[in-house]
């Protein structure tokens, strides 16, 4: 278990890093969408927070959450292969919701493979709902199920 797990807002020397973790953790057998260009995309993106853990300059984990004036919307959440199971995924989670919170969001979304149970499990363990299917999601490769979680009381 990690007891320890530097989270900072990322900065565009991590772009190539989180872009690499996204394709090897996130978007095997697809099309690489999260490519460094689109990653400094979201990081001069206002509503947008990227987020990385690093620990002696390895790369750890990071998220991609962008906010809407009620509603977050979680784009990626990946950590590092060697490193999962140490609650680095959860750290960066509860990063996110604080920040979520301190903003007046009241809901987070996200989408993840339907075939991910471990993924989904995750999800499931921090509070998120399945909500729905959505056959080929995945650029029509792969379906996905849509989750969400409430942070504060619904209009």
């Amino acid at each position: 278990m990690i007891t320890e797990c530097p989270i900072r807002l990322a900065g565009a020397a991590d772009a190539r890093d989180i872009a690499r973790l996204s394709r090897e953790a996130i978007e095997y057998g697809l099309a690489w969408s999260w490519t460094p260009r689109r990653v400094m995309a979201s990081l001069g993106d206002a509503a947008t927070n990227v987020i990385v853990a690093r620990q002696e300059g390895e790369l750890l984990g990071f998220a991609v959450m962008s906010y809407g004036d009620d509603d977050a919307h979680l784009l990626l959440l990946a950590v590092n292969a060697a490193r999962r199971r140490g609650g680095i995924g959860t750290a960066l989670l509860q990063w996110l919701e604080a920040t979520a919170a301190v903003a007046g969001i009241r809901s987070l979304h996200l989408e993840t493979r339907r075939r991910s149970s471990v993924a989904r499990a995750f999800y499931r363990r921090h509070g998120f709902a399945e909500t729905v299917q959505l056959a080929g999601y995945y650029q029509g490769v792969e379906d996905a199920v849509r989750m969400v979680k409430h942070l504060g009381p619904r209009p």
